[in-house]
């Protein structure tokens, strides 16, 4: 798909509105594809698990995609945290960068947490956000002493674990959809899967707990007509 065009659903045998509604269960909630399928078949949609499957492998990507693109500018302070993850059996590192308001930067899946991984962490991020940021807030690991010293001396670095909470908090959702999942089956799928879902996931969880109930649903209904935009279902009918 190019960049900024809608998805295309030529090929696909179910209408759009199916397909997105599919695939945002999935990435907003701890579910199965075949929790989905059941979810699906009260609606009278009669679909596979494995469909749903490829779905949400071909669509994620894209939507999103879509919704980075239309997020705002992030913000000058960048934290940056680190959590293994099995990854069949084997242990991994899940590394992610979020903003002063909590938005995902990026994340990168790797199989260690040495100055070479932080390294490449980093200059992936910077490639991405095209800058550098006003203050970097890390915990303790030295890795990132290091990659800080090599790649953005200039940069103002904060390492002290208790100033790190953004960061740390903002695996919570990965960890509740990794339990769900069971176990990621290779570091390719699951940096394919964790990149769409730290997009699409977050899109749907604004901080509910600091707004009033009327503008938690007036916000929740902007991000669902973002979503209808994002996935070009925008004036189809509900999947029924």
């Amino acid at each position: 798909m190019e960049a900024g065009a809608a998805p295309s659903y030529k090929g696909f045998r179910f209408p759009a509105e199916a397909i997105a509604h599919a695939v945002w269960l999935y990435h907003r909630f701890p579910l199965s594809y075949r929790e989905v399928e059941e979810l699906l078949l009260v609606r009278g949609i009669t679909v596979s698990h494995e469909t749903i499957r490829q779905w949400c492998a071909h669509f994620g990507p894209q939507y999103a995609a879509g919704l980075r693109r239309r997020r705002p500018r992030a913000g000058d302070k960048w934290h940056l945290d680190e959590v293994f993850i099995k990854i069949d059996g084997v242990r991994h590192y899940l590394w992610r960068a979020v903003d002063q308001d909590g938005d995902v930067l990026d994340i990168l899946v790797q199989s260690k947490r040495d100055a070479k991984a932080a390294k490449r962490f980093l200059a992936k991020l910077m490639k991405k956000q095209r800058r550098v940021p006003r203050v970097l807030v890390t915990d303790k690991l030295r890795s990132y002493g290091v990659a800080h010293r090599e790649l953005m001396r200039s940069v103002e670095h904060r390492s002290h674990k208790g100033l790190n909470n953004r960061a740390e908090n903002s695996h919570q959702p990965t960890r509740q959809r990794e339990r769900a999942m069971k176990h990621f089956r290779s570091r390719r799928a699951a940096q394919k899967f964790l990149a769409a879902f730290s997009q699409i996931s977050p899109h749907f969880r604004p901080r509910q707990h600091l707004m009033a109930a009327s503008e938690y649903r007036a916000e929740m209904t902007t991000r669902f007509t973002t979503w209808e935009q994002v996935t070009d279902t925008a004036g189809l009918p509900a999947a029924a």
